[in-house]
Formats: structure tokens, C-alpha cells, sequence
């Protein structure tokens, strides 16, 4: 279209791109015109075009472009204003919105938001009286129900809605911010009379009062206190009664009594406690009725009353507003009721989410209230424990049958979204529960073994499964996190699961997940194995319990590994009887394999190497044959998944754990394990492995699991492992010369890391660094955005390099130079460019650089330590520095200046620290001649912003973290910004 490429941007030409950006079917054409129109926006004719485009004969689309404009001038092209115009702008704006009262709506809002953002850039110097203002030029005299009248104190309301919103959005200095936000609060006052009236004026319109609600919540954001909101609160509390506003209404009131500060007003909270106790009726009916959005909103008032929120820290700390209420003797029983109130919405008839939507809000108070209770001083603290003990037996109550499954007939009509939510819900249930344990102690565990004792045992009065689960239920939420050692009823728990008849899924899940919590008691009292761990084999072979009976024997065998000997025949029967049936999905076979290498690692050093051939060899078998046949899309899953098995069982295999556990029961000088059994069978399995290779190395994901194996057995095995080093080099350079890709690059670094040092291995371990480095220069030189998951595993394993063996930077055959130009510099277009493609591909390549430049560091950094003591044995590294730093500081700037993520700034900021510490004499030099190009790196900067941040620079050679705020703030000033900090 012709339009889009005109050099004036006038009206007609405008309307012409929008016709083009709204209409016209071709994507490429829509994008020409909306880069068209953001040049037109971005010109000194905008100030000009805007309003032609908000004449009345035009359509919306044209005039919301027109109000757009004028935002978009008005808060990054301001510097554009002609001079004087600045009142006729004002007038101008002022008059739109009057015009576009009655809408559209859309045009409305973004007028009132260009309104508002030209208040807050001229407030409070050259407009100080903006807010009483604008509240004069758009109240008459007319009736709000009167049809411009009601318009016109609607697009008020806007604007004043929009004002604080706008202060949250923009971006300005912090202390900018804090200015506008004390001259907005300084006219609270004014809004509030003016809110308050509408809100009493009995001939109001219901979308008046509603957005006289909204607007109420949006001051609510310059911190505008309780106190000066205590008639407006009022008011909304009346507003409840008609349902046309209650959800507003409800909204209000909680962000009013919700203020962080709320706490210093004593007084009004007091005066706000009558007013939630008076909902108790409406709440009542509301359960009664089946109502749960009002039962819903009345519980979140109630709730918020209670709830704590502090706002003079920046993280967490104890709360205070259940405090002020708990301490004010005087009014001792109407926080008594307001608590009262709280526990019947958490006992709110029915199940959550079905029937309640509640109960859950409530969690949060009764953590909060015991925090408050244990803060306070002995004396206080013995005194009203006395009172609340009862009351957080009574929620345990509650909650337990607010965790009871439904009627199986009635969970059956159940959506799976209603599922997932109530899984959830007793989630949340659990971790109250847990919490609520610290204030009661043993005697919660007593009560509920007490409660479950009688439903088993009392044959005169039949009990549901639902009561004996949640029973079960509140044991495990206290026993998975608590130690329960020491409690006396756990003897006759473990004595009553064999009792219970598991005649339902969820019942018997929770008996195997009770169990599964008490495998540590159990790892101290192994006698009582033989009760539990049946129940265990027994549930293995069912489907429907695979998660919970699965987590249940691998907490076991994890825990209790050497007390199992005598059942070893057992579990490994069952177990490998349901792997070879499939009836667990993999991730609970994986578990399975990690189960079995707890308990194999655990047995006497002559059956280890028997039953770990017995259960790896129908797999390998397996394996083998899926080995030898043509590779296929049906083939890959099992192969992957068997390797997957492999890997699992080798992650817990450690006899090195074993003999840690010989030397405290016998101590005694232990011989090192040169035949390995996991080494044995990895040894057998290389041809194997080999063939696999040669059929499947460009899939990935197959590459990726024979990978997993081997370095899962790394991390067990440790120097064990010494006897296939040699072996799995070569395989490794096989792998990565045919197919590079990270998960072999994450193999080399784990072996570098152990076996760095060794003597012996130095070769293999030093030829293998030298190959996987030249076929990784190949990949920059074709450009690396492609792989970014190569580039940074690649950086890693150098990083662990330096770190652990930079000796091996001595070698002739490694381009030192070109590894250091790979992670300070990618091949692409731009920085922008390569943050985009992978920002976590670039932290790693920074600290990879950071690494090399800190070899001169101080001996407090762990990780640079080491390499002290080689930086004059390694004259490629120091050589690469002094002729490549300028580079390096010349690219770091370019990201610091550019649009890199600020999440990147530390990382930018720690090599920075590590040039200045250890190059000061040629940073100086650097520094200068980098920043002396016009624009470099940003068009922001201006020569006075270079010479002071140079100056910083070099001054600081001690502080990290005062590094960090330079880099910071010579980012924001790059943006056009100032630092926000």
C-alpha cells in the first residue's frame, strides 16, 4: 500500500495504514503497516495527527489510535512538546474525555490514562492542584442519574481510577515514584468525600457505585491507611446486601483491611471486628442456601481481618495484625467470635471444590495466628496456649473431615479438574496439619492413634473407609515431615495397618503412603519390618496403587537397606516379577530399579554380584535384541526405557555407603572395591552398548540415556569407576564426533571432575578434552545459535576444567585462545540476538570467562583457589588475557549498554570485578579507549556518564556487590533510565 511508505506522516496516510492494519488479509502487508504507524507515533506530527483522529465522524478504531497517540507521546516522546503548548494540551485533553463520556468505552480509557500520565509528568511542580482540578472541571450540577450527568461522573471516575494505576506502570526513579505517590495521597482526602458521597446518595446507579468500588481499590495502592478509610469501609460493608455489588464490594473491603500498615490502627480494626461478626447470619443463610459465592466472600472478609501482612520487610517476617487483635484484653470475646467465625468457614459444609470453595481460604490464619501465639513471651504464651489448645484440637477435627473422601458414587461424578483441586486442597490440609503438630505435640499423634484405634476395633458401631483414611492421612502428614521417633503410639500403629481392609484404592494408597512416612522409625525398629513390608509386596502388583505402594518400598530400601537382608529374596522376586509383567508405567519402574540398587548395594559383598546378574540380565538380553534389529520409532521407547532402568539402578548402588557403615559398626582399615559388580556388568555390556551406538548414535534421545548410565554410575561409584575410563573415552568421542550434543558434553565434565587428578588417566582424559574442543570450534565457526544447549554445556565443561584440572590447558594440541574467544564472544548478529536465543547459554559462557579471568583472585573465592597456584604454569592463559582483554571488555559493555536481560547483570558485573582485580593498570587503558566511539554502547550515554562510570570501575577492587550497582546503574542510564534501587 502506497500509504505506508509516505515521508509525511499525515492524517490521510495514517488512516490508510489503520485500514491496512485492521483489514487487509495479508499478514506481511499488516506487519509493514504497524511498523509504519509506530514511526508515525513516534514523529513530532503525532502531536498534531492525534486530534484529527478523535473527531466525532470517525470510526473507534481510528479514534482509539488517535487517544493511543497521545499516551504514547505524552510518556516517551515528550521532549517533543512544542514549546507552550503544554496548557493547550492540558485544555485539549481535559475536553476529550469530557466528549467521550458517554464512549466508546475504549477511547475513554486510553484518553483518561494519557490524562493521567501527563498529571503525574508535570506533578507536582508545574500542576500541584491536578487532582481538585480535574474533580471541579468534570462535577456538574446534574443528577448522576441523569444520562450525561451519569456519564460524565463515570469518565471521572475512570480517570481517577487510572491515575494510581499509572503511577504503578510507568517507569521512573524509585524516589520519583515516591514523590508522585505522597502528592496523590495528600488529595485522598478530596476523592474520599467525593466517593463517599456517591456511594450514600440513595439515587446513585448501581455502575456508579461500582465504580466508585473500583476506583477505592485503585487509591488503595499509594498506601492510603485504615484510618482515612474507615467511612468509606462503612459504606462497603452496607453495599453487601445487594448482589448486584457484593463481589465488588467484598474485593474492596479486603483490599481496605488488608493495608500492610493496618496494624498501627488499632482502633479501627477494633471498630471493623462488629462490623464482620454482624455478616455471621448472611454467611449462615448463604451455606444454608447453597450459595457459595456469597458464603465465599464473606469468609474471605472474615479471613482478611484475621490474616497477617507486613509491610516493613521485604521478605517474610512474623506477623502483627492478628497480634493487635489477640493482645486487646478489653475486646477479649469479639476476637474469640471473629476466631469462632474462622473455624466455621474452614468446617463450611460439603466438599471442597464441589460444594464449598471456603474452607481453603482459611489455612493461611491458622498459621498465622500460631505464629503469633508461640512469638509471645513465656508468661503470655503458657496463658493462652491454655485457651487456643483446644481450639487447634478442634481444627484438627475439622480438618480431618474436611479431608475425608467422598461417597464412592458421588466421587465418581466428579470432573477430573474437581479431582486434581481436592488432591490439592488435602495437600494443603497435610502441610496445616504438619504445622499445627508444632503447637500440640505427641498429644495429637496420641488423639489420633486413640480415634483410630476405636473405629477398628469397635465392632458395634461399622466405621466408613473415609474416617479410617483421613485418620491414616493425618498420621502420615505429621510422620513425612516430623520426627516421630520418640512418640509411643507408632508401635501400635504399625500393629493396626495389618488390621484395616483395604477394599479401596484411595484407602489402600494412603495405608502404603502412611507406611512409605514411616520407614525411618522403621530403619530404627527393624523387628517391626515383618508387619509392614507384606502389605507392601502384596500392593506391588496392583496398577491402581503404583505410585504410592512403589514410593513406599523405595523409602524402605532407601532407609532400612541394611536390616533387609533376610527379605532381599523376597522383595526381588516380587519386584522383578512386575517389571517383566509392565505393570507400573516407566517412572515407577525407574523407582522400582532404584529400590533394588538401595537394597543389592546393602547385602554381603559375595551375593551382591549374583542378584544384580540376575535382575540386569533379562534386561540386557532385551536389550541386545532390540540391538541387533533395523532402528525403528517402535524400537526407541523400549530401548531408552531399559537403559533408563540401568541408569535408575546404578544412581543408588553404592557400596561406598556400605563400608562408611562397616567402619562406625567395626572400624577397621576397608580394602577399595576393585571389582566393582556394577563395574563387572558395565564391562560386560560395552559390545553392547557399542552395537546400540553404531545403529542409533543420531537419536538423540538414545544418545542421551546410554549417557545417563554411565554417568549416573559416575556419581556412585566415584574412583571406582577408574577401570572404564579408558573405555568410556573412547565411546564418548565416538558419540560426539557422530552426533554432538550436550548430554555427552555433561558425561565429560562429571568424569573430568573426578578423575581430573588422576595421574594414570591423564592421556585419555586429555586426548578425549582435545577432540570434543576442535569439533566444538567447528560448531562456532558454522555459528552456535543453533545449539545452544552444546554452547553451554560445552562452557561448563571448560569452567570444570579450570576448576579442577588446569594443567590440561598446557597441552599444545588446545586452542586456549580460541576456548577463551568462544565464551566471550558468540557468533551472531547481535548481543540482543543471543540473549533472546538463550540466556542461560550466555550466563554460563560469562562464568566460564569469569573463571579464566579470576586465576589472579584472592584466595577467599573457593572455586579460583586452585588455579592460584597454576597461573604462571599456563602462559596461554595469561597471554590470551593481555591480548584479547580489550575485546572481552568491548563485548561485556556491549551487553551491559545493549538490550541484554538485567537478569544477566550480576554475571556481567562478576567478570568485571575479576578484570579490575587482577588488570587494573590495563582496564584503565581498556576502559577508555572502549567508551571514546560516539553512541558506544548506547546513544544514552553522554561523556560525563563514560568518565564516571570509568571512574567507579577503577576505584572498586574490594566489592562485589558494590560492583553489581555500578553495572546496574550504567545499564539504566544505557536504557535512558535512571537505576531503580
Amino acid at each position: 500500500m502506497e500509504a505506508v511508505n509516505a515521508d509525511e506522516f499525515t492524517v490521510e496516510a495514517v488512516e490508510r495504514a489503520l485500514q491496512q492494519l485492521y483489514y487487509d488479509p495479508d499478514m506481511d502487508k499488516k506487519n509493514v503497516a504497524q511498523k509504519w504507524l509506530t514511526q508515525a507515533q513516534a514523529s513530532p506530527q503525532a502531536w498534531h495527527f492525534c486530534w484529527a483522529l478523535l473527531q466525532p465522524e470517525k470510526v473507534p478504531e481510528i479514534q482509539f489510535f488517535g487517544a493511543s497517540t497521545l499516551h504514547a507521546k505524552i510518556t516517551r516522546h515528550w521532549s517533543d512538546l512544542p514549546p507552550g503548548q503544554l496548557d493547550s494540551l492540558r485544555s485539549q485533553l481535559i475536553t476529550q474525555v469530557g466528549q467521550f463520556a458517554s464512549g466508546p468505552k475504549m477511547v475513554l480509557t486510553r484518553l483518561c490514562v494519557a490524562l493521567a500520565s501527563l498529571v503525574l509528568h508535570i506533578l507536582p511542580e508545574t500542576w500541584p492542584t491536578a487532582v481538585p482540578d480535574l474533580l471541579c472541571a468534570f462535577q456538574t450540577g446534574e443528577s448522576v442519574t441523569e444520562a450525561d450527568g451519569q456519564a460524565r461522573c463515570l469518565a471521572l471516575l475512570e480517570l481517577l481510577t487510572v491515575l494510581p494505576e499509572e503511577l504503578q506502570s510507568i517507569r521512573i526513579l524509585a524516589s520519583r515514584r515516591s514523590q508522585l505517590r505522597s502528592a496523590l495521597a495528600v488529595d485522598w482526602s478530596s476523592v474520599c468525600s467525593l466517593l463517599q458521597q456517591l456511594l450514600q446518595r440513595p439515587d446513585a446507579p448501581c455502575p456508579v457505585r461500582e465504580r466508585v468500588l473500583r476506583c477505592v481499590s485503585s487509591w488503595l495502592t499509594l498506601d492510603i491507611s485504615l484510618k482515612d478509610s474507615e467511612g468509606l469501609l462503612e459504606n462497603c460493608f452496607a453495599l453487601l446486601k445487594e448482589s448486584e455489588l457484593f463481589d465488588t464490594a467484598v474485593e474492596t473491603i479486603v483490599s481496605i483491611i488488608s493495608q500492610p500498615d493496618c496494624q498501627r490502627f488499632a482502633d479501627s480494626l477494633l471498630k471493623v471486628v462488629p462490623q464482620v461478626l454482624a455478616l455471621q447470619e448472611q454467611l449462615k443463610k448463604a451455606v444454608q442456601d447453597g450459595d457459595m459465592e456469597t458464603s465465599h466472600g464473606v469468609c474471605r472478609i472474615a479471613v482478611a481481618l484475621g490474616e497477617t501482612h507486613c509491610s516493613s520487610a521485604p521478605s517474610f517476617c512474623p506477623s502483627q495484625l492478628p497480634r493487635t487483635l489477640l493482645e486487646q484484653v478489653d475486646h477479649w470475646q469479639g476476637f474469640q467470635a471473629l476466631v469462632s467465625m474462622i473455624m466455621s468457614c474452614t468446617g463450611t459444609p460439603g466438599h471442597y471444590p464441589v460444594d464449598e470453595t471456603s474452607s481453603s481460604l482459611t489455612l493461611t490464619f491458622w498459621y498465622t495466628l500460631q505464629d503469633d501465639i508461640t512469638s509471645l513471651d513465656a508468661e503470655r504464651q503458657t496463658l493462652y496456649l491454655q485457651i487456643y489448645r483446644p481450639v487447634y484440637f478442634q481444627l484438627v477435627d475439622v480438618l480431618l473431615q474436611k479431608a475425608c473422601f467422598p461417597r464412592d458414587e458421588d466421587h465418581a461424578t466428579w470432573s477430573a479438574d474437581d479431582k486434581e483441586q481436592f488432591r490439592t486442597y488435602r495437600v494443603d490440609i497435610s502441610d496445616t496439619l504438619m504445622y499445627v503438630y508444632e503447637l500440640l505435640g505427641p498429644e495429637l499423634l496420641r488423639s489420633l492413634y486413640d480415634k483410630l484405634g476405636t473405629l477398628l476395633t469397635d465392632t458395634t458401631h461399622p466405621s466408613s473407609w473415609q474416617d479410617i483414611e483421613a485418620l491414616l492421612f493425618g498420621f502420615q502428614s505429621i510422620a513425612d515431615t516430623v520426627d516421630v521417633g520418640y512418640s509411643d503410639v507408632i508401635p501400635g500403629l504399625i500393629g493396626l495397618i495389618p488390621l484395616i481392609t483395604a477394599n479401596n484404592v484411595q484407602l489402600a494408597e494412603t495405608i502404603m503412603f502412611t507406611i512409605g512416612s514411616l520407614a525411618e522409625w522403621l530403619s530404627d525398629h527393624p523387628l517391626m519390618l515383618v508387619s509392614v513390608l507384606p502389605v507392601v509386596l502384596h500392593g506391588l502388583s496392583n496398577p491402581d496403587l503404583s505410585v504410592a505402594c512403589v514410593s513406599a518400598l523405595k523409602r524402605i530400601c532407601r532407609e532400612c537397606r541394611h536390616d533387609l537382608p533376610l527379605h532381599a529374596n523376597d522383595i526381588m522376586a516380587v519386584s522383578q516379577a512386575v517389571l517383566v509383567k509392565d505393570i507400573h508405567k516407566s517412572p515407577q519402574c525407574l523407582w522400582i530399579m532404584q529400590a533394588l540398587g538401595f537394597l543389592l548395594s546393602a547385602l554381603p559383598s559375595d551375593q551382591i554380584l549374583g542378584k544384580l546378574l540376575s535382575l540386569v540380565t533379562p534386561h540386557i538380553q532385551q536389550l541386545e535384541k532390540l540391538a541387533n534389529e533395523p532402528p525403528s520409532s517402535a524400537n526407541k521407547l523400549p530401548i531408552v526405557h531399559i537403559l533408563g532402568l540401568l541408569a535408575n539402578l546404578f544412581s543408588t548402588f553404592d557400596l561406598n555407603k556400605q563400608s562408611e557403615r562397616l567402619e562406625v559398626m567395626r572400624p577397621v582399615q576397608t580394602q577399595p572395591h576393585n571389582n566393582n559388580p556394577v563395574v563387572v556388568v558395565l564391562q560386560q555390556a560395552f559390545p553392547l552398548i557399542h552395537t546400540l551406538l553404531n545403529k542409533w548414535r543420531n537419536e538423540p534421545e538414545v544418545v542421551e540415556a546410554v549417557c545417563a548410565v554411565f554417568e549416573k554410575s559416575l556419581k556412585t561409584l566415584l574412583h571406582d569407576f577408574a577401570p572404564l575410563v579408558t573405555q568410556l573415552c573412547e565411546l564418548i568421542g565416538q558419540m560426539f564426533s557422530a552426533y554432538p550434543q550436550a548430554s555427552v558434553l555433561d558425561l565429560t565434565r562429571q568424569l573430568v571432575h573426578i578423575f581430573g587428578c588422576e595421574k594414570d588417566l591423564f592421556s585419555p582424559i586429555i586426548a578425549l578434552l582435545e577432540m570434543i574442543t576442535n569439533i566444538t570450534m567447528s560448531i562456532f565457526q558454522l555459528g552456535s545459535r543453533d545449539h545452544p544447549d552444546v554452547v553451554e554445556s560445552f562452557m561448563q565443561l571448560h569452567t570444570q576444567v579450570l576448576r579442577r584440572k588446569s594443567d590440561l590447558y598446557l597441552s599444545d594440541r588446545l586452542d586456549v585462545k580460541a576456548v577463551f574467544y568462544c565464551g566471550e564472544h558468540q557468533p551472531s548478529d547481535t548481543w540482543n540476538e543471543r540473549c533472546t536465543i538463550n540466556t542461560c547459554t550466555i550466563s554460563h559462557n560469562i562464568h566460564f570467562v569469569s573463571t579464566v579471568c579470576s586465576m589472579r583472585c584472592s584466595p577467599d573465592a573457593p572455586a579460583q583457589t586452585e588455579l592460584i597456584s597454576h597461573c604462571e604454569d599456563i602462559p596461554a592463559v595469561r597471554e590470551v588475557l593481555q591480548e584479547d582483554g580489550k575485546l572481552l571488555l568491548q563485548t561485556l559493555l556491549e551487553a551491559i549498554g545493549g538490550q541484554s536481560p538485567r537478569s544477566l547483570a550480576e554475571h556481567l558485573a562478576e567478570v568485571l570485578f575479576s578484570v579490575s582485580r587482577n588488570c587494573p593498570s590495563m582496564l584503565s587503558v581498556w576502559l577508555r579507549e572502549a567508551l571514546l566511539p560516539p553512541g558506544f554502547p548506547s546513544s544514552h550515554l553522554t561523556t560525563e556518564h563514560k568518565e564516571h562510570f570509568c571512574q567507579q570501575m577503577l576505584r572498586e577492587q574490594v566489592s562485589k556487590r558494590r560492583m553489581k550497582d555500578i553495572v546496574k546503574e550504567f545499564a539504566s542510564l544505557s536504557r535512558g533510565l535512571q537505576a531503580d534501587y
